[in-house]
């Protein structure tokens, strides 16, 4: 093999392991179900069981929600109201922005710069969402999540988050002890990921939404724990569209730009994306082998003149390399 062919090969080996350590974990979520973790049904007693009063309470009964301020819009007052009727014996604290900065100034002043850097309000509420349970405990339920059942069976795990399709685990509705160390990582993982990613979509995901925390779940779960020490999962069916779900939904999700109609198409055909992905990279790895062909090429020819490879080449073959390279 020529010494010009290995250079090639090693190169394209050191690319293709850079690429493939750097997005790793994000390689890894795309075949991570969370079954290991998973809350089973038969775990969970049906509502109104007396089961329910057996099971040991771990978590508080403590309800965190966010928005911006008191004046919650109309179209999610049903779904925060069946979350307060359903739960009286519950602490209720909603978080508005004022009240979410002098939270994070008072407790947790090392991350304020972070916390006000933040280009886009969602990122705020993403982040205080974290916070609040590592410090307080409790559930926390976005706005456009209704309650279709009291939460009570779920607070007998250290900490949950739910499931999500294709992949991945949600912020929209999580539950802890205080100082859980699940999400003391997180919120120790923030400032490290805030970052502008030039989308707006993708800034937020990737910074402090849904795709940040599955990236540090997905590397918390790599690491052996306790049993007490695990985030469970709540799977799709126990969260919503069922009698026996703990959740509703309603229409929400306003900070939603247009950018994010091409992630979700995107999330909704990844293995069709991903295939595509290797194809292109194998036209493009081909064409590349062809330059560097070409380039070493004309490398030897220049150096040896007639000499070398020259005289190795038959009649035909010295006519046909003259011709490519004129």
């Amino acid at each position: 093999m020529r010494r010009g062919t290995i250079i090639f090969l090693v190169i394209n080996l050191l690319v293709i392991g850079f690429l493939l350590n750097a997005f790793s974990t994000l390689i890894g979520l795309l075949f991570e179900d969370g079954s290991s973790d998973a809350i089973h049904p038969p775990e969970i007693p049906a509502p109104g069981s007396e089961l329910i009063d057996n099971r040991t309470q771990l978590i508080p009964k403590i309800i965190h929600q966010t928005y911006i301020n008191e004046s919650i819009p109309a179209q999610w007052q049903a779904g925060q109201q069946s979350c307060k009727d359903l739960h009286h014996d519950y602490e209720y604290k909603l978080w508005t922005d004022d009240k979410s900065r002098e939270f994070i100034s008072a407790e947790y002043p090392w991350f304020l710069s972070t916390f006000d850097s933040y280009r886009f309000p969602i990122q705020r509420a993403d982040a205080i969402r974290y916070f609040v349970l590592a410090y307080y405990g409790g559930i926390y339920i976005d706005l456009d999540d209704g309650c279709n059942r009291r939460l009570d069976p779920l607070l007998s795990y250290p900490a949950w988050v739910r499931r999500t399709v294709p992949t991945g685990i949600s912020n929209d509705a999580m539950g802890s002890v205080p100082q859980h160390p699940f999400f003391l990582r997180v919120i120790e993982s923030l400032s490290g990921y805030n970052r502008n990613w030039a989308m707006p979509y993708i800034t937020v995901m990737y910074s402090t939404g849904p795709l940040f925390l599955s990236v540090i779940w997905k590397e918390y779960m790599d690491t052996p724990r306790p049993a007490d020490e695990h985030v469970r999962i709540l799977m799709p069916d126990e969260y919503k569209g069922f009698k026996w779900s703990f959740f509703n939904i309603s229409r929400g999700s306003s900070w939603h730009g247009k950018d994010a109609q091409t992630i979700f198409w995107m999330g909704k055909h990844w293995l069709l994306l991903t295939v595509a992905g290797f194809a292109i990279a194998g036209v493009v790895g081909v064409c590349l082998w062809s330059l560097w062909s070409m380039w070493v090429m004309r490398g030897m020819v220049g150096s040896k003149g007639k000499r070398g490879l020259w005289r190795r080449l038959s009649g035909k073959e010295r006519y046909e390399l003259v011709d490519r390279m004129a």
